[in-house]
C-alpha cells in the first residue's frame, strides 16, 4: 500500500513534470510561425487502411508549401504519464512571421496569449481582473514545421510511411526519431526549452497534405522519468490573417 508520503511525492512529480510539459506544449505551439485563437477543429478520424485518392509525393508537397503562407485553426493537447494535463486552442499564421491568438487551460490554470507583429500579450484568466501583460517579442519565436518533415524524409526510406485519411484529408504519413539538436535551427525556442528539461531527443509522427501544410503532429518524449506527448491538430486553412493587440 502506498504510504501519504509517497502518494504525495507521487503527486508532486506529476505536478512538476505537469508545468514543464506543459512549458513544451506552449513553446511547440507558440513556435508555429503564428499563435492560435478560439476552439480548434475536432481531431481527425483514424487512418484508413484502404487506398487513398490524391496520393501524392511529400518532397512535392512540401516544395509547395514554401511557396504561400497560410492561417489555421489550431488544437493541441500535452499528455504526461498518460494523463492530460493541458489543451491549447487558436489560430495562427504558418509559414511566415509569428502572429496569432491562442488559449491555453490546464488544473488551476487558464491563460490566453496575442502576439503581433511587434509585441507578445498574455493574460491570466486564473485571476480575477487580470488585464494584458505586453512583452517584446522573442527573437526566436519561430518553427518551421516543413522543417520537421524534412528532416524526417533525411532519416531515409523508414521515415515515409504512406497515404493516409485524415478526417478525409489525403495525407502523407511521416515519423522517425529526432535528437534534439537537430531541431535547433528549425525550432530553436522548443530546442531550448526541452534541453532545459534534460530531453535528449523525441519521437515523431506528423501527417502532410497535398499543399505540405501539416495536418497533424504528434510528438513524443521522456522527461523527468516520465512519458510525454504533445498531439496538435491543425485544420480550417485559409490566407494569412492580421492580428492585432488586445484591448482592456
Amino acid at each position: 500500500m502506498m504510504t501519504f508520503s509517497a502518494r504525495r511525492a507521487r503527486r508532486t512529480t506529476v505536478s512538476a513534470v505537469a508545468v514543464a510539459v506543459v512549458a513544451v506544449g506552449l513553446s511547440v505551439l507558440s513556435g508555429c510561425k503564428g499563435g492560435p485563437s478560439g476552439a480548434g477543429a475536432p481531431a481527425p478520424a483514424a487512418s484508413s487502411a484502404a487506398p487513398v485518392a490524391g496520393a501524392f509525393e511529400p518532397e512535392q508537397a512540401l516544395a509547395e508549401a514554401e511557396k504561400a503562407p497560410y492561417a489555421a485553426s489550431i488544437k493541441g493537447v500535452t499528455e504526461a504519464a498518460g494523463r492530460e494535463m493541458s489543451t491549447m486552442t487558436g489560430r495562427s499564421n504558418l509559414g511566415t512571421v509569428f502572429t496569432g491568438r491562442a488559449e491555453i487551460r490546464s488544473t488551476g490554470l487558464w491563460m490566453e496569449t496575442v502576439t503581433t507583429a511587434d509585441a507578445n500579450y498574455v493574460r491570466n484568466r486564473t485571476q480575477e481582473g487580470s488585464g494584458w501583460v505586453k512583452a517584446p517579442r522573442s527573437p526566436d519565436n519561430e518553427a518551421d514545421y516543413a522543417g520537421y518533415a524534412k528532416l524526417l524524409l533525411a532519416a531515409g526510406p523508414s521515415a515515409k510511411k504512406g497515404m493516409e485519411n485524415r478526417g478525409g484529408v489525403p495525407a502523407y504519413h511521416l515519423a522517425g526519431h529526432l535528437d534534439l539538436d537537430q531541431v535547433a535551427s528549425i525550432d530553436p525556442r522548443t530546442h531550448r526549452s526541452m534541453k532545459a528539461k534534460g530531453v535528449t531527443g523525441f519521437d515523431i509522427d506528423q501527417w502532410i497534405d497535398g499543399q505540405g501544410r501539416t495536418v497533424r503532429f504528434e510528438q513524443r518524449m521522456e522527461m523527468r522519468g516520465m512519458q510525454a506527448v504533445n498531439k496538435i491538430d491543425f485544420s480550417e486553412f485559409g490566407p494569412v490573417e492580421t492580428f492585432a493587440a488586445p484591448q482592456g
